[in-house]
């Protein structure tokens, strides 16, 4: 997912999109783990989704406390 498309999203949309992410990745980490997924970028795709995701709350939290 691109940063801009992240930066239109509201702070309610991106907490339910990273709590999203967070099931997906536990699931795809079990998947891997009994070689049922062959994808396995797609796991790294996840995590740095979640991270953009993650530091787009975390500067949104800090910039309204200030």
């Amino acid at each position: 997912m691109d940063i801009k498309e992240l930066k239109m999203k509201s702070v309610d949309e991106l907490r339910r999109l990273a709590k999203e992410l967070r099931s997906e990745l536990r699931d795809m980490r079990f998947k891997v783990a009994t070689r049922q997924l062959n994808k396995v970028r797609n796991v790294r795709k996840g995590k740095k989704d979640l991270a953009r995701i993650e530091t787009l709350l975390r500067a949104i939290s800090v910039s309204s406390s200030v």
